[in-house]
């Protein structure tokens, strides 16, 4: 009995599953870790090197000044040099920076490692990104797109009660909690560059897990997609970064991290001013976690509920909106207020297996570079929400400010997706009549 071609794909897919999926779940699990910590190390780092919250916010968001820098030229490395090598360069010297920061002593030293680690970590995400535009055909990436988002939340799960417990430890070895934080975090980056090394295919060309039809059909299968879809005008990095769509949709993304990031950093701090010491807070934060990773198995199941940009990233956004109100407004009743808080967590990051199919117009080295700084300039929002949130609470002196500030700011994020997915459509369906006017005055 002939196999159908949807087997062969389906077998494929499978096998390609089977061996890279896992190793980079792994690896973005680590890397967002190793992001959250900061926001648990706060709860006692402040006190300890007498620092207010906007000195701090300012120092934590130099993260995202290291990436906006070098996350291009490290993604462009990355389609130079290959996955695995700069895969596992990443790893060890972010893991490394963060097992100093255990030794920060003064605002300054703060401030320059704070950098530094953006700098080390910088090209990990979208290099994820572009390696999946390598393995994957356009059908299966919202959900292996899926896979990492569900990873970075089984991190959010993992890591809030681990950083509980490391700052639980207070004092063993004369160290403090905050301490251990980034010694625990830091530790496991550094860890796992063995298993990169070692079991990481670099591309399915030198998969020794596909045999030669199948490398074939893999092959034919991306081509003819990106030949479909790519915008041939946007080949070079130069052009990638000058493209008004790359632009558009790092703005996009800018306001999606901005409600991420801002939420995510100043979580720990609301759950605290509930009542709960530092354990219940690491297992109150789980709950949020582990609801969004229920909704997004259940989204990336089936690639029909994740093609609709509008239901997927622009209603989300007004949601996230009016739930961080409600946070704010609920705020003396603190199972409500986590309710919101909840739902927004949800919302924020469900967003992101669609997100990523709307940058299907890169190719090549263009997406590498396009990916990159999407990804990078977006993280600009990241910077922003951890410098002007905790400002508005020193400012206020109010907890709920800070979060009908970040609802506002993503409603006004909102209004700008529905006007950027018009824009995006029309480009697309011009340049899909372009390709086929092309092809058809060739033939």
């Amino acid at each position: 009995m002939s196999i159908s071609n949807h087997d062969i794909e389906l077998n494929i897919i499978k096998k390609i599953n089977f061996r890279i999926v896992p190793i980079m779940v792994m690896l973005y699990i680590i890397a967002y870790i190793d992001r959250q910590n900061i926001s648990f190390a706060k709860l006692h780092m402040i006190d300890s090197l007498g620092l207010s919250e906007t000195a701090f916010g300012l120092g934590a968001s130099l993260f995202f000044i290291g990436y906006l820098f070098f996350e291009v030229p490290s993604n462009i490395l990355l389609h130079r040099l290959g996955a695995r090598v700069w895969f596992a360069r990443i790893m060890a010297t972010w893991g490394v920076i963060t097992i100093i920061m255990a030794f920060t002593t003064n605002i300054t030293m703060f401030y320059v490692l704070r950098f530094l680690i953006g700098v080390a970590e910088a090209g990990l995400y979208p290099g994820l990104l572009y390696y999946i535009t390598k393995w994957f055909p356009l059908s299966y990436r919202p959900k292996v797109v899926g896979y990492l988002i569900i990873a970075s939340l089984g991190a959010n799960l993992l890591g809030a009660p681990l950083n509980g417990m490391l700052l639980s430890i207070h004092g063993t070895l004369n160290l403090e909690g905050w301490q251990w934080i980034f010694i625990g975090t830091g530790i496991p980056a550094v860890v796992f560059i063995l298993p990169v090394l070692l079991w990481l295919p670099e591309s399915p060309e030198k998969a020794k897990f596909l045999a030669e039809d199948e490398k074939s059909w893999l092959n034919h299968k991306l081509h003819s997609e990106e030949i479909k879809h790519q915008d041939r005008n946007v080949n070079s990095v130069l052009k990638t970064l000058k493209d008004s769509r790359v632009l558009l949709l790092a703005l996009v993304l800018g306001f999606i991290s901005f409600g991420a990031y801002g939420l995510s950093y100043w979580m720990p701090t609301i759950v605290k001013g509930f009542g709960a010491t530092d354990m219940q807070n690491g297992l109150i934060n789980m709950i949020p976690w582990s609801m969004a990773i229920l909704l997004l198995i259940w989204m990336t199941r089936k690639p029909s509920r994740t093609v609709d940009p509008v239901k997927n990233i622009a209603i989300p956004m007004f949601t996230s909106a009016i739930f961080l109100a409600g946070s704010a407004a609920f705020i003396t009743l603190p199972w409500l207020s986590f309710l919101c808080i909840t739902v927004v967590i949800m919302a924020i990051f469900s967003i992101q297996p669609c997100f990523w199919t709307l940058t299907r117009f890169l190719g090549h080295s263009a997406a590498a570079a396009g990916l990159a700084a999407i990804n990078s300039l977006a993280n600009l929002g990241g910077f922003f929400a951890q410098n002007s949130v905790p400002a508005i609470k020193d400012l206020t002196g109010n907890s709920s400010y800070p979060m009908y500030y970040l609802g506002f700011c993503m409603c006004i994020g909102g209004i700008v997706t529905l006007l950027v997915i018009r824009y995006l459509r029309k480009r697309e369906t011009l340049e899909i009549n372009l390709n086929y006017s092309d092809a058809t005055h060739q033939h």
